[in-house]
């Protein structure tokens, strides 16, 4: 618990909360119950992310290692199970691998524990919203419940339940190894000659994550950071900043790009993606969807709408969009 501390690690599922304020969180929350859970989120949701699949690919021991860590941290016998939430890709290609570490002497206490779970093509990307995952793993619907209380206190079967993403527990693998030299993992895509997985000191810029691995356009640009769907954009005067969402930064051409199937992917994709719990949520992206498609683009209706959504929708998901939505409009399309 020091070395993770003293190491400042995050959650890298995209909110970056402290990994230590988590664990402190859940250890208190188990002196007042008999058992809690741990909970491995590796169904990796965002379109653009891959990094998650590349930690349980080249590094699925170390993973393991700081589940079993975590495990140890709260008590054995305060751990009841562990599920793995992993994408159906996930799943075929690299639970074997999972497996094969959990076989380890060392260990063998966590292994009897382990489940694994994965995610159905026909899920939403709402179940990887911690909330809505426990209401998955537990058989219910996938809808997201109001917060507080939080899983740390009153997760999965109202027990205390550690939820955390794949690369926040190798961060906690090597914290505890004294191998943490402050790198994260970074997916970079689009337009790029060198697509792929990175991992690269986590305070650096965009720009020079672009420079580092080769990838710095020589064409006008414009990137979108943190994801496909819910991501920032940025024009190319704007990346003397470091990320802090789940590290992805896709880049598009600017002269290639059509501003209407870009708009018309976000909104089909929440459209879709929408559990429909909330109004604003359901409705409001359908008539987002509407007004793209419309012969006359009614600007202010479509802004009115979208500052709806981010101030009334019941989750994360409807509230996210209108950070690709007004970030492109206003870096991208103004400049």
């Amino acid at each position: 618990m020091k070395k993770i501390a003293a190491a400042g690690l995050v959650g890298r599922g995209g909110a970056a909360y402290p990994t230590a304020s988590k664990w402190a969180a859940v250890k208190g929350a188990l002196k007042g119950k008999k058992i809690g859970y741990i909970i491995v989120n590796a169904g990796e949701g965002e379109p653009g992310v891959k990094k998650d699949a590349f930690i349980l690919r080249h590094y699925p021991s170390a993973v393991i290692d700081g589940v079993y860590r975590a495990e140890q941290f709260f008590g054995p016998e305060k751990i009841k199970e562990v599920y793995f939430f992993l994408s159906r890709d996930c799943y075929q290609n690299y639970g074997a691998d999972l497996k094969q570490a959990l076989v380890s002497k060392r260990f063998k206490v966590l292994a009897p524990k382990v489940i694994f779970k994965f995610k159905p093509k026909s899920l939403s990307y709402l179940s990887g919203e911690e909330t809505a995952l426990l209401n998955f793993l537990q058989g219910e619907g996938v809808r997201p419940r109001l917060k507080p209380p939080y899983p740390t206190e009153h997760g999965l079967f109202g027990r205390p339940t550690l939820i955390s993403n794949v690369e926040t527990f190798y961060d906690v693998s090597l914290a505890a190894r004294g191998k943490y030299q402050g790198e994260r993992f970074y997916t970079l895509g689009g337009a790029l000659r060198h697509r792929g997985v990175y991992a690269l000191p986590a305070d650096l810029t965009i720009n020079e994550i672009l420079r580092r691995t080769g990838n710095y356009p020589p064409y006008k640009f414009f990137v979108q950071v943190g994801g496909e769907a819910c991501g920032e954009f940025l024009n190319a005067q704007q990346l003397e900043r470091p990320i802090t969402s789940t590290g992805a930064v896709i880049v598009y051409k600017a002269e290639k790009t059509k501003k209407e199937k870009l708009v018309k992917y976000w909104l089909n994709f929440y459209h879709e993606q929408s559990c429909g719990y909330c109004t604003s949520c359901r409705e409001g992206t359908y008539r987002l969807w509407e007004l793209i498609k419309a012969p006359t683009f009614d600007q202010s209706l479509f802004d009115a709408l979208v500052d709806n959504l981010f101030d009334s929708s019941f989750c994360p998901l409807g509230a996210s969009l209108a950070l690709p939505v007004k970030s492109y409009f206003k870096n991208i399309l103004k400049n």
